[in-house]
């Protein structure tokens, strides 16, 4: 870890759904200014792949405009998981990054699947479509035969942001400890698939998320308008990024629920033994290396399907909560199939909503009982921060509060992003702790909770 002090930060933050660029105070880590763009997929040959131009062309601009005005001087990176950059020997994609929603050929994935190591040695569930990163990796190696043998390095996809921005190759722990089949969290080194799929000579070094890996190229100073080169940090996987600030400044032990696309639970200490693959349980890998027993749902983009179009004001919704909890109107799983505690399952209503606002108080409802499930498989335990765009969802706060009848702790101030937040620490910066708001168990849940519970068939 370095113990640089740094007046500015600069944060590339990459979602599966949006991306932006976050400049932070290093002091206070309060978020000076922020753009956005959305993580658009280009539907075209070879496969579904990200617009790498697109997020290039935005980071470089949001980069100039920071470094216009009021400047940084140091630059972190945090991305979404399941995803790698394929280099030839020129630092050019032999391949474009897959998107990890493809779903891959029938005989590919059989044959993957008498790849794969075992559970106790990767802690890595067998997921859905390119969930599984080594899944990807043998997909373009075995599809794209021309290609592959092209490939000089792999990098993890917060690496491969840093390479562009400093010519340096790299792995990180946290992307490769993310769900790839890559990594053995307990032993902190690659896998046996690794030498199955004979890629050890193609992985890049790793890194600790800590390190900086060198400086900015200078033709980037000069095109961004910056008068000195900046350090630029390895980088992490986003939701090891919000998990970060309470490893650092909590006593387990705690949980923390990191929400966007995906709604993903670290419990520390938690309990590595009873995490279960069949459930997508696994252990993620924390930005010192430590295994973290996890699990996870779509819950963000099932948010946002069960939510797309409605319309209510926030009271009427509130008072929807009751009525929705008398009836036992309530969503199953589940609504974004492939991952999740409840695989095989599929969406389902129980009762029917009498409005807009009942349907979105119902939809509060489900995320936070699957989050609930979620905590459990974790082993998780002591007091539960959600960091994201739900922790500004005040019914979910409110449920999942009932549910776990555990404290939930959020940012003071609303829904601020803990990944970025995350990112910035890499760099040494140590904010001075933001205050939060705890919200205590207050909804009459039991009826609704083992209603639900038992109609998912959990005792």
């Amino acid at each position: 870890m370095s113990d640089n002090h740094f007046k500015r930060i600069a944060v590339i933050d990459i979602g599966k759904t949006n991306a932006k660029v976050v400049l932070l105070d290093g002091e206070s880590g309060a978020e000076i200014s922020v753009r956005k763009t959305p993580n658009t997929i280009i539907a075209a040959p070879p496969y579904p792949h990200y617009d790498i131009d697109a997020l290039w062309t935005f980071i470089q601009e949001a980069l100039a405009g920071f470094a216009a005005s009021p400047g940084f001087d140091a630059i972190s990176i945090t991305t979404h998981g399941a995803s790698a950059a394929l280099l030839d020997e020129n630092g050019e994609l032999a391949l474009p990054i897959l998107d990890y929603e493809y779903e891959y050929p029938q005989a590919i994935r059989e044959t993957y699947a008498g790849l794969r190591p075992d559970f106790s040695e990767t802690f890595s569930p067998p997921l859905s479509a390119g969930l599984n990163l080594g899944a990807q990796l043998h997909f373009q190696k075995s599809g794209f035969p021309d290609e592959f043998r092209r490939v000089a390095s792999i990098l993890t996809y917060p690496q491969y942001w840093a390479f562009r921005l400093t010519g340096i190759v790299s792995n990180e722990a946290t992307s490769l400890g993310c769900h790839t089949d890559l990594w053995a969290p307990e032993l902190g080194q690659f896998s046996s698939l690794v030498d199955r799929l004979d890629l050890r000579e193609k992985m890049a070094p790793v890194h600790s998320a800590f390190d900086a890996l060198g400086q900015l190229k200078s033709e980037l100073c000069h095109q961004l308008g910056l008068q000195h080169p900046v350090p630029v940090f390895c980088g992490i996987h986003d939701s090891n990024a919000s998990l970060l600030p309470h490893v650092l400044s909590r006593k387990p032990p705690f949980a923390v629920v990191s929400t966007g696309t995906w709604v993903v639970c670290f419990a520390t200490p938690g309990n590595l033994e009873g995490l279960t693959p069949e459930r997508d349980s696994l252990a993620n890998v924390n930005a010192f290396g430590k295994p973290t027993p996890s699990a996870r749902f779509m819950g963000g983009r099932e948010f946002e399907v069960l939510t797309q179009g409605l319309t209510a004001p926030t009271e009427e919704i509130d008072q929807a909560i009751s009525s929705v909890l008398e009836k036992l109107v309530m969503i199953l799983p589940n609504v974004v199939e492939g991952s999740g505690p409840f695989p095989g399952r599929r969406k389902e209503w129980i009762g029917t909503p009498a409005s807009d606002a009942e349907k979105i108080a119902a939809a509060s409802l489900y995320v936070a009982l699957m989050t609930e499930v979620c905590l459990e498989l974790t082993g998780a335990e002591g007091p539960i921060i959600v960091e994201g765009p739900m922790s500004g969802n005040t019914n979910y706060l409110r449920a999942l509060a009932s549910a776990t009848n555990r404290d939930v702790l959020v940012p003071e101030g609303g829904s601020l992003s803990g990944t970025a937040l995350g990112a910035a620490m890499l760099t040494g910066s140590r904010p001075r702790e933001a205050r939060t708001l705890s919200i205590a168990p207050s909804l009459p849940l039991t009826n609704y909770r083992n209603a639900w519970r038992k109609a998912v068939e959990i005792a």
